[in-house]
């Protein structure tokens, strides 16, 4: 699918990968509907970004998410792409997982996209298509220390992502996910951390600190994401490394 002219909703929009795909799609001509919590940083965006619209939308709070979509059918009278990217991290050793934390992580990263989608869906069913893009987690492909919590929640909404592609396909909605990289934004300053009694949340290895490779920048997973609505895949990975590990 072509995003020119294209009304696309893209949620976690007020700071990195979501700010970034929001700028970097209207750049192709897309008209962007920016979601997130804080009202003045996404009207500080839109500035920026013609015929975009600002809804404010807590996405952890479903009757938001519906308020959310039925004002964009008002303001444009179409929905043509979802992205689903709001979400926030969890570090936390197994035995230390708070539960009240991890549903509430819960509903932003696996309940807020899905109902979202359950809204989109049948108006991109009426126009005779769509495009829905989940944004997953390399850790979805990995089992790491300390990640259980976030990992699963990631997998959950890859196994949300594809069992509703297969579903969809007969509705010419296309289904995607993207696996980002460690990226460089604030994701990790704003990722909720249990501690072990030691006070520390990872094992180092013998050099005493993991030797990966440099962040990707949110305007390279931008591209991504376009990558993956232009091409229609299941999938698409920030590198091609990650795929052994799918």
């Amino acid at each position: 699918m072509k995003v020119d002219g294209k009304i696309i909703i893209v949620t976690g929009a007020s700071s990195g990968i979501g700010l970034a795909t929001a700028q970097y799609l209207a750049k192709q001509g897309a008209k962007i509907v920016l979601v997130a919590r804080s009202e003045e940083k996404l009207k500080e965006i839109a500035r920026n970004l013609p015929d975009s619209l600002v809804i404010p939308t807590d996405m952890t709070k479903p009757q938001e998410i519906q308020e959310m979509v039925t004002k964009v059918m008002d303001h444009f009278g179409r929905i043509d792409i979802l992205i689903n990217n709001a979400g926030q991290g969890y570090d936390a050793p197994v035995e230390k997982i708070n539960i009240a934390t991890f549903h509430q992580i819960f509903d932003l990263d696996v309940v807020g996209p899905l109902v979202a989608m359950q809204q989109v869906i049948p108006i991109m069913r009426k126009q005779g298509e769509g495009a829905i893009i989940n944004i997953s987690s390399g850790t979805a492909l990995m089992y790491l220390p300390n990640m259980s919590a976030y990992s699963s929640l990631k997998r959950a909404l890859v196994a949300v992502s594809l069992t509703a592609r297969e579903e969809l396909k007969k509705d010419n909605i296309h289904v995607s996910v993207v696996y980002p990289y460690i990226t460089d934004t604030a994701f990790e300053k704003n990722t909720i951390k249990e501690y072990g009694e030691n006070g520390q949340l990872q094992e180092e290895d013998n050099n005493g600190t993991f030797n990966l490779p440099k962040p990707d920048s949110a305007e390279y997973v931008a591209q991504k994401i376009l990558d993956v609505i232009t091409s229609g895949d299941a999938d698409i990975f920030a590198h091609d490394w990650m795929k052994r590990n799918n």
